[in-house]
């Protein structure tokens, strides 16, 4: 590619990242990752003009093409990993509870990415009416009530039952803390969950890492993946997830 058409890429992309970045339209991470490949772009083309001026310079301009490819080689791996654990059927395996992981709530107002998982988690109950439920999410910035008490209003029947069997965990603030809150609910409740099977409603893209850290809980957990209604949206969460796997894997414990 020559190097005019090449600095007219670099350009569009990061326009395109300032955009998404500024815009209100849950596209923000991916504003970011052009924003970042154009400067990644840009480096790579200053270091291979560079590169003859010195050995140095040489080793310098291989070194980060290898990195890069490196890295590339990894998330691409990774979102592999993720994309698998999303496409996950385990209608038919028996559990003995179910936890819903909350998302955003804008205002009182549940986000797409929660509307999803609370239409995901109504059709899994009907088909598992007798377990108990712990609905799970605290309450953020921007949030006039808890993820929890989101998924409460949409979920409720007046039924006598309802109150015995949904159990509502609204301290927690992240993941770790949905598995930890909830995990003590249920054994409040009477559950054994050292050896019972949980199943956990969340967003298809966040499968992958809700199994990292359930297991770091101790609990054994089957997926109830959630689709969003926008494929730009989906990809947009796709790519960040394989960001927040890296994330999980090496720092959250």
């Amino acid at each position: 590619m020559k190097k005019k058409p090449q600095y007219i890429f670099i350009a569009v992309l990061a326009l395109l990242g300032l955009v998404l970045i500024t815009i209100p339209n849950g596209m923000r991470f991916t504003g970011f990752v052009f924003l970042g490949a154009a400067a990644l772009w840009a480096a790579g083309l200053l270091l291979y003009r560079w590169r003859k001026k010195s050995r140095g310079a040489l080793w310098l301009y291989r070194l980060f093409l290898a990195g890069t490819a490196l890295m590339l080689t990894l998330l691409l791996s990774i979102e592999g990993v993720v994309v698998f654990h999303g496409e996950a059927d385990n209608s038919a395996v028996p559990v003995d509870a179910v936890i819903v992981l909350g998302a955003g709530v804008n205002g009182e107002t549940p986000s797409a990415a929660l509307w999803s998982r609370i239409t995901a988690a109504a059709d899994y109950l009907e088909q598992h009416p007798d377990v108990p439920v712990v609905l799970s999410g605290g309450q953020g910035p921007g949030e006039y009530i808890s993820e929890a008490e989101a998924m409460r209003r949409a979920l409720w029947t007046n039924s006598e039952s309802w109150n015995e069997r949904y159990l509502l965990e609204d301290r927690s603030t992240s993941t770790a803390e949905n598995f930890k809150y909830s995990k003590e609910l249920l054994e409040e409740y009477g559950l054994d969950t050292d050896t019972a099977v949980i199943a956990v409603v969340t967003n298809d893209f966040h499968c992958f890492r809700t199994h990292l850290i359930a297991q770091r809980q101790g609990l054994h957990i089957v997926d109830v993946p959630a689709e969003l209604p926008w494929w730009w949206l989906t990809a947009n969460y796709y790519v960040r997830e394989a960001f927040a796997v890296v994330k999980t894997a090496l720092f959250d414990r």
